[in-house]
């Protein structure tokens, strides 16, 4: 009764989320009003300005890492090649130690520009209405405007949540916004559904309010050669499903033998639709993959083939010879032995057929079970 009352006069943590995000969303609102004032240009340049504003921070490190490099390099011999080679990996090493830095400042000015960047997608989107143009070859009309619920939904993505909408509440829209502010950084953001037909349709649909807003738009689909693959992972926002991005990294982390021969170029962001299925249904299949055999003729079977047969030849005796042994063991009462060899039959051919029918009388598999588990025991016995 008392939680009871604490929840209604609290709210649940759901209402008390909505709570925090609802300032935000009035301040999107509010700027979306603001920004319809302004030229199909001058949004455009609110991308513009920043996609160049984040890049300033991976610029800004080069130039310091530069100067280091420059400073660390008039220290040195023209002639000293070791003490060159030594500063290069140095340069490499500072960079990997510092590019979690850029990233992070990056991160905190994309939080910071939320509320313009929802309201710039917002606005594209109802300057967008009543345009005409082709998805999958068939004629589309845009009519889809942000409603709030839509724009809960998009903060929640970018922090990384999960975000349960009804059919019919728009969730398609949704990933327009989280997909548009990180792809604000240039890294490259994955739209991950479940079939090649969505990936081309979302990326023709809600992707044609990205290229309004000036970014660039890719789509992988099945067959598709590896350099259309690299052209379209290079664009801002790249659309997929979940088994050509999985193979696509295998590919590159396992059959590729250099860095040009790959096609993905990092992971950065990705938004998952129908995250369940993703996730949990198709994650249970494993993407498996595998190239031709470099080999194509060889004698090594008919060469081993003879050892395999004589060594299957000889296991067979032993076991035939264990399982005699168990049985005169069994008919002297001396259940110890028995159970030994049982095992050692259980161990060098399971499917034997007389093992099979001993181990149908209880009393033999419960002899059989105790000298397996003191050989367990013991890791000193052999059996």
């Amino acid at each position: 009764m008392v939680k009871w009352i604490i929840k209604k006069i609290v709210g649940s943590k759901h209402q008390k989320e909505l709570k925090r995000l609802k300032a935000t969303v009035e301040k999107i609102n509010q700027l979306e009003v603001e920004f319809q004032s302004l030229s199909d240009d001058q949004l455009r340049e609110k991308t513009a300005n920043w996609k160049e504003h984040l890049r300033n921070f991976e610029v800004q490190l080069d130039q310091d890492i530069d100067a280091w490099k420059n400073k660390e390099l008039q220290r040195i011999s023209k002639n000293d090649h070791q003490a060159r080679r030594d500063i290069e990996e140095q340069v490499r090493q500072r960079k990997n130690d510092l590019i979690p830095d850029v990233h992070q400042k990056q991160d905190a000015y994309l939080t910071q520009i939320l509320p313009q960047a929802y309201a710039v997608v917002k606005n594209g989107a109802r300057r967008m209405v009543g345009l005409s143009y082709s998805v999958c070859d068939q004629p589309m009309s845009w009519d889809m405007i942000h409603f709030d619920c839509q724009l809960y939904g998009g903060i929640g993505l970018h922090r990384g949540m999960i975000a349960e909408m009804a059919t019919g509440e728009g969730k398609t829209l949704v990933a327009t916004l989280p997909v548009y502010l990180n792809a604000l950084t240039g890294r490259g953001v994955h739209v991950i559904t479940v079939n090649d037909y969505l990936a081309r349709r979302d990326s023709e649909w809600t992707g044609e309010l990205l290229k309004f807003l000036g970014l660039s738009i890719g789509c992988i689909q099945s067959q598709m050669p590896s350099d259309r693959r690299r052209e379209n992972y290079n664009c801002d926002v790249t659309y997929g499903t979940n088994s050509e991005f999985g193979f696509d990294y295998l590919r590159d982390n396992g059959m590729s033998h250099s860095i040009d021969e790959q096609v993905q170029r990092g992971h950065y962001f990705a938004i998952i639709d129908e995250v369940d299925s993703v996730l949990i249904d198709e994650a249970r299949t494993p993407l498996i993959i595998s190239g031709p055999s470099t080999v194509t003729h060889t004698h090594q079977y008919d060469r081993f083939k003879p050892l395999v047969n004589q060594l299957v030849k000889k296991q067979t005796n032993l076991c035939n010879e264990a399982m005699q042994q168990a049985k005169q063991a069994l008919d002297s009462s001396d259940s110890e032995t028995a159970g030994r060899a049982m095992v050692k039959v259980k161990f060098g051919q399971p499917k034997n057929r007389q093992l099979l029918r001993l181990m149908e009388e209880p009393e033999n598999r419960r002899i059989a079970e105790k000298s397996e588990l003191s050989l367990y025991q013991d890791t000193h016995k052999k059996a």
